[in-house]
């Protein structure tokens, strides 16, 4: 009897796995949807502080009215000439000479593309005064040029073999007279020149630069085996003629131009109805785009091949 009230008491619950399986089926949608409505909101938020971000700097610089390209305040640069041309080395140029260069830099009204022959005690001046512009330098010495850019990354320096001499000045400028047709002509790119005044064995990128200032203060020439200035110079002028773009004209400054060579070079080169301003030590000329078809530096002596092969 108690063996039959026991078994007709006792119940059987079974639990169906399909019970089971809703229940943590459920559990992970509500996990999906809370994790992808968290991102969501994370992703809102950023996006909305990066917004902000802008806009509040766009906001601040219309305000300020600066643009990206800002140049240097007034009262920097004449503190820069200032302390540059009162230091006591004596190589340093005069504030006379440094603020025409100043000057003109300040003018630019895009960045200046300025290259400067020589690294000198100004070459820091150089790079800070044309600021946000691009400035190369172009000196004899590889070493120096070497240790330059490895002491402040900032320069932009090539070294260049110049292979001229002071006592071959003359030479060489009746050489120019005599390819001036040729590989001497005062438009052309000279990376493909054999010109003996035009250095062609710069990065190439270099003469597709549109030069806007042009400075030469190197190399050495206080002696007769000494390389001189007239590459340089006549470099310069071609440069400046040869320009593809941006402004038509150039501003090129010769140091040391009460040398007599370089007064020389300079007067057959840049010409003297170019000359705007010589005063102290530093000669200034403007330059002009030419047309290629010109064959003469300067305006005086201006002619076209063909009219000289008519005359002929």
């Amino acid at each position: 009897m108690k063996n039959n009230l026991s078994s007709s008491s006792t119940k059987l619950i079974l639990l169906h796995p399909y019970i089971q399986k809703q229940g943590s089926s459920n559990r992970l949608w509500l996990l999906a949807f809370i994790s992808f409505f968290t991102l969501a909101f994370l992703l809102t938020l950023i996006y909305t502080r990066e917004s902000i971000t802008a806009t509040t700097v766009a906001a601040a610089t219309a305000t300020t009215g600066s643009s990206s390209n800002p140049q240097l305040s007034s009262s920097v640069i004449r503190a820069l000439v200032h302390y540059a041309s009162n230091s006591n080395n004596s190589d340093h140029m005069s504030l006379t000479d440094i603020k025409q260069i100043s000057d003109v830099l300040q003018k630019c009204r895009n960045p200046c593309n300025f290259l400067v022959f020589g690294l000198t005690p100004e070459t820091l001046l150089w790079k800070a005064l044309n600021h946000n512009g691009r400035t190369v330098f172009i000196d004899e010495n590889r070493y120096y040029a070497a240790y330059i850019e490895e002491k402040y990354p900032e320069i932009e320096a090539y070294d260049v073999q110049y292979t001229t001499k002071i006592t071959e000045a003359k030479e060489l400028i009746a050489a120019v007279k005599e390819q001036v047709f040729n590989d001497c002509r005062p438009v052309q790119n000279l990376l493909f020149s054999e010109c003996k005044l035009g250095l062609n064995d710069l990065p190439n990128q270099f003469y597709e630069v549109d030069w806007d200032v042009i400075l030469v203060d190197g190399p050495r020439g206080y002696w007769p085996e000494a390389p001189g200035r007239m590459s340089a110079i006549f470099t310069a002028g071609v440069l400046a003629r040869s320009k593809n773009g941006g402004n038509s004209k150039t501003h090129i400054f010769v140091h040391d131009f009460n040398q007599k060579v370089d007064r020389a070079t300079s007067d057959e080169f840049l010409c003297r109805e170019n000359l705007v301003k010589s005063k102290d030590m530093l000669g200034h000329f403007i330059l002009e785009r030419m047309d290629a078809n010109v064959f003469q530096f300067c305006r005086s002596n201006h002619t076209s091949k063909s009219a000289s092969s008519s005359s002929s």
